[in-house]
């Protein structure tokens, strides 16, 4: 009993970082990963680095997109569109 006395607080440490970091980070990975997968034509998106657009096709060989924007044609990856940032923009049309 000694010996495992002496790991608990160890043990309470990592129990702790697991379900206040860990987990939380894996749960927002598995949304984003979600959120990519389920973009479809006209929707309109806000990418990470604050582009504002409107996805015109969709690449699933290479997890691409192609956003029209007031500047023309771009192709992005999925992974650089922010979802927190396109949900705003989109409940905000809503209202």
């Amino acid at each position: 009993m000694g010996d495992l006395g002496q790991f608990l607080p160890l043990i309470l440490i990592f129990l702790v970082a697991y379900l206040f970091m860990i987990r939380p980070q894996m749960k927002r990975q598995k949304d984003e990963k979600r959120f990519g997968e389920s973009l479809k034509k006209g929707d309109k998106i806000v990418t990470k680095s604050g582009l504002y657009g409107k996805v015109v096709d969709l690449n699933d060989k290479d997890s691409s997109c192609i956003i029209e924007t007031m500047a023309g044609r771009l192709k992005f990856d999925r992974s650089a569109i922010s979802m927190e940032m396109s949900k705003k923009l989109s409940a905000a049309k809503e209202k």
